[in-house]
């Protein structure tokens, strides 16, 4: 009987031999590289291209098509995974890795943090809901809509009273769509807003916040309308998908109808820069109809 050390002896002694083939074969052959990637080959960390970086939207891998062509217009209007083609009766190669690849940026979004140092650079302050970690924030809904005592006292104290309108930023469940965005989205809507005449209060930043976190930080500056710009719920399309909602008027415990809602701002949905002048825009027509949500026609 073979004993283990005889075992991996032998094991390493064929595999030494396969490497040592592999390399006369490709000497033979007279390959010099990659066709992938251009260079020479690298059997530990192979030589794939970013999945990641795939717009999926020109990638067709159907083979021998009906109507190829016709097919591939159509998913130019749909960012799905259509058409992957396959192996057999199993999914290629390249669509499992990028749709792993996405569905591990999805889970980095939502338990990972904004980092402090951007939220520094966009000049914000920080405050906190009730929710004292990821995990909290995510079995407990209800208390992402409330803010800390500690966050109520530094709003009353940092921010100025009565604003027209009152922007802050709030992670969300996509940390990613906060540092992808807010750098374009923000100074877009505060510059569509001078450019209408319209005062803004004091811009911060919340942390393990909910949507309804609106209804109370609406209470609290006395603002006419207040507007959260906050990280959406991560897709296997883009983690980096943000939105903008916004209420006249709003108060703790009304109604979902009274926000209005402007979604899929990413650099492949509503680019950010345009998304902030449209988001000016439409509080403008807000505070003109004193209205928001179902109440308001645009």
């Amino acid at each position: 009987m073979v004993n283990e050390n005889d075992l991996r002896t032998i094991i390493a002694q064929v595999l030494s031999e396969m490497n040592l083939d592999q390399k006369e074969d490709t000497k033979e052959a007279g390959t010099s590289g990659c066709a992938a990637c251009g260079s020479e080959p690298v059997i530990e960390e192979g030589c794939l291209p970013d999945v990641s970086e795939v717009d999926i939207r020109k990638q067709y891998l159907v083979e021998n098509p009906v109507n190829g062509e016709a097919y591939y217009d159509l998913k130019q209007y749909a960012p799905c995974r259509l058409g992957i083609g396959k192996a057999g009766a199993r999914y290629k190669t390249d669509p499992v890795l990028q749709f792993r690849a996405a569905h591990a940026a999805a889970q980095d979004a939502v338990f990972s943090d904004v980092d402090q140092d951007f939220i520094d650079k966009m000049g914000l302050f920080s405050v906190q809901t009730q929710c004292d970690s990821k995990d909290t924030y995510l079995t407990r809904p209800d208390l992402g809509r409330k803010l800390s005592d500690e966050a109520v006292k530094t709003i009353k104290e940092k921010c100025r009273m009565n604003p027209k309108v009152q922007i802050y930023v709030s992670d969300g469940l996509s940390s990613a769509s906060i540092a992808a965005n807010i750098g374009d989205v923000l100074p877009a809507i505060e510059q569509g807003l001078k450019s209408y005449g319209i005062d803004t209060g004091t811009p911060f930043f919340v942390k393990y916040g909910r949507v309804g976190a609106m209804d109370q930080i609406s209470e609290i500056t006395g603002a006419d309308v207040t507007c959260v710009l906050i990280g959406e719920r991560p897709g296997l399309i883009t983690a980096e998908s943000m939105s903008a909602y916004i209420a006249y008027k709003a108060t703790v415990g009304m109604p979902e109808a009274r926000r209005t809602v402007v979604s899929n701002i990413h650099k492949a949905g509503t680019i950010p820069a345009e998304a902030g002048a449209h988001i000016a825009d439409i509080i403008k027509k807000i505070l003109d109809n004193k209205a928001s949500g179902t109440d308001l026609k645009l």
